[in-house]
């Protein structure tokens, strides 16, 4: 619910920010704020200084919206530390996977709800849509993408394998050694996206079954 909430947070905040641009465009067309950069409290002052003391509608418009803003802002690093220490307390294992921060556990944490649930490693690859699908060309054998499993839990293992893709050595390997083997780019990666379903779900089984300090409660 936490990261749900979040995420509602974002989208609020994005539409503001949009309309804000825009009313910042009608008031000074040769000045915007750098992309994404409303979110952090330091442009947000830069923009309330600019808009300070201007006059009319648009101005007044403006300057309601920012502090919208910076509202949301405030509330979404808010969410964003109670998620950390409820991930902490609950997930500390899963959290040692490279490219698996707080927010991209939280979210393996709420879709997945108890791993033990599931009777293998197998069962939740397939669960997650990250267990590829056999097809056949001839007498070559590959595999597609596969479109069932519960989406939520697949993005969040793809930022996971994007992350090592760029940063691990170990994943790096592996999918140079799928591309030297024939397997396209896209290939690789789901490839890479199945052993990490593997990895995640060893790491909340372990974290399920370790003894732990009870969660923070929610407000």
């Amino acid at each position: 619910m936490l990261v749900d909430h979040r995420d509602a947070l974002v989208a609020e905040r994005t539409k503001v920010i949009n309309r804000l641009r825009w009313h910042l465009h009608e008031l000074d067309p040769s000045w915007q704020p750098p992309a994404r950069s409303l979110s952090r409290t330091i442009h947000v002052n830069a923009t309330a200084a600019r808009l300070h003391g201007l006059p009319g509608l648009v101005a007044r418009l403006a300057r309601e919206l920012l502090q919208r803003c910076r509202d949301l802002n405030i509330q979404i690093t808010e969410v964003e530390h109670e998620l950390a220490d409820l991930v902490t307390a609950l997930a500390p294992t899963l959290l040692t996977i490279r490219g698996c921060a707080v927010l991209t556990a939280a979210k393996i944490l709420g879709e997945t709800a108890d791993i033990r649930r599931f009777r293998s490693r197998h069962a939740y690859a397939r669960h997650n849509g990250t267990a590829p699908l056999p097809v056949w060309s001839g007498n070559q054998t590959r595999h597609r993408l596969s479109r069932i499993g519960n989406r939520q839990l697949n993005a969040a293992i793809h930022r996971i394998a994007i992350t090592q893709a760029h940063y691990e050595p170990a994943a790096r390997d592996y999918l140079q050694q799928r591309r030297t083997n024939g397997d396209s780019s896209k290939e690789a990666i789901r490839a890479l996206k199945r052993r990490l379903s593997d990895v995640v779900y060893k790491a909340l089984l372990t974290d399920a079954d370790r003894p732990h300090t009870p969660a923070p409660a929610a407000a």
